[in-house]
This record gives C-alpha cells, structure tokens and sequence, in this order.
C-alpha cells in the first residue's frame, strides 16, 4: 500500500511536470487502425488492431507466468516477495532483484501504453484513470496473481463494455462495484491467498 501511495504522489508531480513542458493538447494516433483495417464477424465490424491486443496481452500472460514459475529469476523474485529477510540471508542480492522487478513493470508498462495509445485519445490525466483501473483489477484478482490480474481484467472489461450498452451513466462505477462485489466474498481477490503477518 505505501509503495501504490508513493507511486500515485510521484505520478501526479510528474503529469504537471509533463503539463510544463509538453502542453495540454491531446493527441490521437491512430495509424495502426487504418493500418490493419476492419473485419465484419457475424454482422459486426472490428478492428483487427483490437485482435492484436487481445494476442499481445496472452503472449504477455503466459511469458510472465513461464518467468515467474520456471526460471531460476522469477523463483528467487518470488521469495524476494514472499520473506526479503530470509532471502537475503541466504544471499540473495535484493536490491538486484528490486531492481530487475522495476524495470520489469516500467518495460511492460511502457508496452501497455504504446499499444493503447491508438485506441485512446493521448492527454494528461490519462495516466490517473489508468492508475485508479489498474489498482481495481489487482484488488479483483488478488495481490501478486498474474492470472488474478488477468481475470480482474476481463471481468472489469466486459462490465464496462455491458454497461456502455444497457447504461451508459453507469460505465465509470462499473470498475468499483465489480471490485467491492468480490471484495465482499474474497477479501484477497479471486486468486488471493491468505498470508499471516510477522509483528
């Protein structure tokens, strides 16, 4: 929780930063949808670029969950996690591995938001929604569960995508009222674990 806190305060002095130096105008990049064009399935047009995403985002599932279950790094980041204390005394380097977790998230965070950016129109305070959506998917799925995260995901996304259809007014609650529903019968998320906590 402290490190989210930090992360939002250290996000909000760098978006008006950003305001200073780049402006406030929006920007809409959509060369990759006119690129790849449209498909009709079943009477319905989508955009082949959205097909895209959806195969992106299962390569990303999947590599994240081979690194973090069979790779030598992602077990010793999982421990790392688990108890700091006992992996360093068996001499693991944590500040290597804080390190590699970082860039890590900064890398795919940086993917997530060059392949969003055709589908959303670019402009400050995006980052703030985006923040505020991502927190809710985590508590959905539950802290530290990549598939979690993935579930929470689809959840959110296709309530939202069912509200802007049946009620539109209601498309920015959908998010929350999915995350206190499952919050009230899994207070861990979906895939969450119960952890005792050392005083």
């Amino acid at each position: 929780m402290l490190q989210l806190l930090i992360t939002f305060s250290l996000f909000l002095v760098l978006e008006d930063l950003q305001k200073l130096v780049f402006g406030v105008q929006p920007y809409f990049l959509d060369r990759p949808l006119q690129l790849l064009g449209a498909v009709e399935i079943g009477g319905v047009p989508y955009a082949r670029y959205q097909f895209l995403l959806v195969l992106v985002a299962l390569l990303v599932l999947f590599g994240l969950r081979f690194l973090l279950r069979a790779t030598p790094m992602g077990k010793i980041l999982v421990a790392v996690v688990a108890d700091r204390e006992m992996a360093q005394a068996l001499g693991v380097n944590v500040g290597r591995v804080y390190a590699v977790a970082f860039s890590l998230g900064v890398g795919l965070a940086a993917l997530g938001g060059a392949l969003a950016s055709p589908t959303v129109t670019i402009a400050p305070g995006l980052g703030a929604e985006v923040i505020v959506l991502s927190f809710a998917v985590v508590a959905v799925g539950g802290l530290g569960q990549v598939e979690g995260a993935a579930l929470g995901a689809l959840l959110i996304g296709l309530g939202r995508s069912l509200a802007v259809y049946w009620l539109p007014e209601l498309d920015v609650l959908v998010p929350y009222l999915v995350m206190v529903l499952v919050l009230l019968f899994r207070p861990v998320g979906l895939f969450g674990t119960v952890e005792v906590r050392r005083l």
